[in-house]
């Protein structure tokens, strides 16, 4: 067991970030600090970070300090990147940072917090190819990336914070400075050729991007408040920016889902935001959740694991590590996930689902037990909920519902719970309901098969002919109670999909 702390200071705020590994590899985050220290604010003419940027620093690494050796932190991994990386007297900060502290603050390079941000970004998101920006207070990381590999990155020091300050956006923006503000951004965009890239998203990473999200989420009544990939047009974007361009300070700190302590850097982080549209040719922005702090995790839980940094499957290594985070037998869960898929796989012609709702059955098989770990009764719908809110990464917003779903109906249909709630009724159509009863059907005809947990029966064969569905069944003991359990389902089956399901058993003498 082990409790790993991460800390990222940089031009706009400082976060702290506590994550606990279990012995059997699965981790969680256990807190969370943000502390607003604005530093690019906080530097002279010279170049110097200024005495309230040391003070200020230094009191929340103390805090942060604290926070570390409350939670008994293993190891503490900090980074600092571009107002302590570009101040000339950057590395006495971080000297006394330490004297103060006892904590080892590095500062790191625009190109080590490029590939970082990448970490981040390339294990949570499922796109093979696109244009990662990590847009912060004092600098934008940049990072073209195709079939999941880096290609080009670099970082340009314009962000949120200090090009507030160089074009005096905070309040209302004039035409001038409006204009001398697009020609700097495009100007300095255009060095980067590589950039031009029109059939490819931009993901953004930092809290400019979130906070565009969140506004449109708003705006549009989105059913859900969750931000990690979610996707809005370049139209959708220009609404948003358009608006900002034209309000004040007081009417941007109205806005709904722009938090007030942003709304007077917002427009400028904005306005970069949209140069890179205009120089990308890009026509979608997807928002990201993670980013440098959670690049730093990945790159330190791979050598200690020794696993690779980069995932081969996103979707499959967040299940398993939510898997072994709650389930209480991970070797029934799995043996229930085998019989779900032999069935989908063989009962093509009955389903008609593809390979995308064969992802699906899998994560919901995996982890339709995880309820039981807080009341085994309704442990169906308690999974529901937290495979809904769990940290799957390489899913859709909707893809998430539709898994949920799954597992919430693997005892069988419960209408009345979940058509209660407005994110289930709002966002699945009801195509999207026929496809959960066809798998939550499926995975419960599984979990009958194991339903005493000890893996007595295995699928010979699973077909179809004029007859209906048949199950070829070989048992390696008495399954009474497994054949009891399924034969319950088999007006569901016929319901659904029309023809009976027949049930054949082969013991072992």
């Amino acid at each position: 067991m082990q409790r790993i702390a991460i800390i990222d200071i940089g031009s706009n705020s400082a976060r702290l970030v506590i994550t606990h590994i279990y012995k059997n590899g699965a981790y969680n985050m256990v807190y969370n600090q943000k502390e607003a220290l604005r530093l690019s604010q906080k530097t002279d003419k010279k170049g110097c970070l200024t005495p309230q940027a040391f003070t200020d620093t230094i009191e929340t690494m103390k805090s942060f300090a604290h926070m570390c050796k409350l939670y008994h932190a293993d190891r503490t991994i900090a980074v600092a990147t571009a107002a302590i990386r570009n101040a000339k007297n950057g590395a006495e900060l971080t000297k006394l940072v330490e004297q103060e502290t006892g904590i080892s603050l590095h500062i790191i390079t625009g190109n080590t917090e490029a590939y970082i941000s990448y970490l981040g970004v390339i294990n949570t998101l499922p796109y093979e190819s696109g244009i990662i920006f990590d847009l912060g207070g004092g600098s934008t990381e940049l990072i073209y990336f195709h079939e999941r590999k880096i290609l080009e990155s670099v970082s340009v020091p314009i962000g949120a914070v200090n090009t507030t300050a160089m074009f005096n956006t905070r309040n209302v923006i004039s035409p001038t400075a409006y204009s001398d503000l697009t020609f700097f951004l495009r100007t300095r965009l255009s060095e980067y050729p590589w950039l031009k890239q029109p059939k490819l998203p931009l993901i953004g990473v930092g809290g400019t991007a979130r906070t565009i999200g969140k506004m449109h989420q708003r705006a549009t009544r989105y059913p859900t408040t969750k931000i990690h990939n979610y996707k809005l047009t370049v139209q959708a974007f220009r609404g948003i920016f358009n608006r900002l361009k034209g309000s004040t300070l007081e009417e941007r700190k109205k806005i709904s889902g722009l938090s007030s302590d942003r709304a007077d850097i917002i427009f400028a982080g904005a306005a970069i935001i949209n140069a890179l549209f205009e120089v990308t040719g890009s026509k979608q922005l997807i928002t990201s959740g993670c980013g440098l702090r959670e690049g730093l995790f990945f790159d330190y839980y791979s050598k200690e694991r020794n696993i690779p940094l980069i995932a081969d499957d996103i979707l499959a290594r967040s299940t398993e590590n939510i898997l072994n985070l709650y389930t209480p037998d991970v070797t029934h869960s799995k043996h229930v996930t085998e019989l779900a898929l032999q069935m989908f796989d063989s009962w093509k012609q009955l389903h008609g689902l593809g390979k995308s709702c064969r992802r699906l059955l899998k994560t919901a098989a995996l982890l339709h037990d995880i309820g039981i770990t807080i009341n085994f009764y309704s442990h169906a719908r308690h999974g529901a909920y937290m495979i809904q809110n769990a940290k799957l990464f390489g899913l859709t917003h909707k893809e998430q519902l539709v898994t949920s779903a799954i597992a919430g109906w693997h005892n069988g249909v419960s209408k009345s719970y979940f058509f209660r709630d407005q994110l289930f009724t709002s966002m699945l159509t009801p195509k999207n309901w026929d496809t959960v009863n066809k798998l939550a059907l499926i995975l419960a005809l599984a979990e009958s098969l194991d339903y005493t947990q000890s893996s007595l029966l295995q699928i010979k064969s699973a077909t179809v002919n004029k007859t209906g569905a048949n199950l070829l069944l070989h048992a390696d003991g008495i399954p009474a109670i497994e054949m009891h359990q399924i034969r319950t389902h088999l007006k569901w089956f016929a319901k659904t999909f029309g023809v009976p399901l027949n049930i054949s058993l082969v013991e072992e003498k």
